[in-house]
């Protein structure tokens, strides 16, 4: 079985997380709190995210200046940051968020229902994507001996192949509802540009996993980051 996806919410506010996290209950998923950007990037040192709720105004270090840190790091720099803000603010503000990374940029008061269901969609990819770099490293470890399983698994790697094959479709899939959400929601460049990223990661395991067809004389392939 997969674990529960992480959510990280920062909010210096105590009564902003209380609302986030009643807000995605819903989801049934590891709600993680941060109070600063300095905690956040903590937890960051430690955890994996599906995707990053980051208050822009906070004390300190404030949300532009925690999505640098988070983007400069090799381990977290592709996970999904969705800016949220209770501030008017002009194009230019919006751009500076985009240029820090984010996916998407919220300004409060913020409809729960729209908030819940993008949240939802980036849950979604990360869950496919753990079950599929689950499903590949028992291909490799099938693959490297011999071709045994374990009792209950596929005889041959065939049919492990085809199911590999099923689920990285079904991703593929989704990866495509959430572009064209994108491509509907905004034209922002630094939206779109994430959902061309997820679509190279995504090629980049169809090709890894054509490559372990039968006929191709090519051995187990490294299983790309999910980062």
């Amino acid at each position: 079985m997969v674990q529960k996806a992480k959510i990280l919410l920062v909010d210096d506010r105590p009564e902003n997380l209380l609302a986030l996290e009643a807000i995605l209950s819903a989801l049934d998923q590891t709600l993680v709190r941060a109070s600063s950007g300095e905690e956040a990037l903590k937890a960051l040192l430690t955890d994996d995210f599906a995707v990053i709720l980051l208050d822009v105004q906070m004390p300190g270090m404030d949300g532009f200046e925690t999505a640098a840190h988070i983007k400069r790091r090799e381990r977290t720099r592709d996970i999904p940051i969705i800016f949220l803000t209770a501030i008017n603010h002009g194009p230019h503000h919006t751009f500076r968020g985009y240029a820090a990374g984010a996916v998407d940029y919220i300004s409060k008061p913020f409809d729960p229902w729209v908030l819940r269901a993008k949240v939802s969609v980036f849950v979604e990819l990360y869950m496919k994507n753990c079950q599929l770099r689950e499903q590949a490293a028992l291909l490799r470890l099938q693959l490297e001996g011999g071709g045994k399983s374990a009792p209950g698994e596929p005889k041959e790697p065939a049919g492990l192949l085809a199911e590999l094959s099923a689920r990285l479709a079904a991703v593929e899939e989704q990866a495509e509802a959430l572009s064209k959400q994108l491509d509907d929601e905004s034209a922002d460049t630094a939206a779109v540009a994430t959902a061309a990223h997820l679509e190279r990661k995504l090629t980049g395991l169809r090709r890894a996993l054509d490559a372990l067809e039968p006929g191709t004389g090519t051995s187990a392939p490294s299983v790309p980051s999910q980062n």
